[in-house]
């Protein structure tokens, strides 16, 4: 944050849908430590700003302005981060309805892209496409945190989340570990690229997602 924009976000912004988890997350949580309104404020401004950038009218996001992918974990990082900001965001704060206008927006577009296993796919728009569980791990957190504050009708949202929270946990072994987990991504030119994404077992961007949803029932 030593070198901004006009708009007030990091100069070092690199518009990839996946900072919309990490800036959001760090930044909100920076303030429940101190109280210094202005991490909420950097957060709030940086979100709106990759709105703007990434979301389409349909309500999901690309993975980067030159990458026009809906990829699974990457809208799966922009609906938890959405999510972890709208929890702490005051209601008063004259960013909070575009914040919440993009969010309400991509948990109505997610409805009618989950599967009928209640998982969602490795790239969202093409059914033909693996069932990939991280990005479903932070879509059910997300939708449970939604309906938990009231910003989603829980009769709507309610059975979409508890369908998603039972496939995810059919793609857990016995070991405890997720299955179906896309590696490490690096944004990618063409669909067969994100296609071909390994589905490893086990690793922690799936482990997190499937705790996060738990935790999100349990609150």
């Amino acid at each position: 944050m030593g070198k901004t924009t006009p708009d007030g976000i990091t100069a070092e912004a690199r518009y990839w849908i996946d900072d919309m988890y990490m800036i959001t997350a760090i930044q909100t949580q920076a303030y429940r430590a101190t109280g210094d309104k202005k991490y909420l404020e950097r957060a709030a401004k940086t979100m709106v700003a990759y709105l703007e950038k990434l979301q389409q009218p349909n309500g999901l996001f690309f993975h980067a302005p030159d990458a026009q992918f809906y990829w699974g974990r990457g809208n799966g990082w922009e609906a938890a981060g959405m999510a972890e900001l709208l929890s702490t965001l005051p209601k008063n704060h004259p960013l909070r309805p575009r914040i919440m206008k993009g969010y309400l927006t991509m948990m109505d577009s997610l409805l009618k892209y989950q599967g009928e296993d209640g998982l969602w796919r490795q790239l969202l728009d093409k059914a033909e496409s693996w069932p990939e569980t991280s990005g479903t791990g932070m879509f059910t957190f997300s939708m449970v945190t939604g309906v938990k504050h009231g910003w989603l009708a829980k009769k709507t949202y309610g059975p979409a989340a508890r369908k998603a929270w039972i496939g995810l946990v059919n793609h857990i072994d016995a070991n405890a570990d997720v299955k179906d987990v896309c590696e490490g991504t690096n944004k990618g030119f063409s669909v067969q690229y994100y296609m071909d994404r390994k589905r490893i077992t086990g690793d922690l961007h799936g482990q997190a997602a499937a705790l996060w949803s738990a935790m999100a029932l349990l609150r």
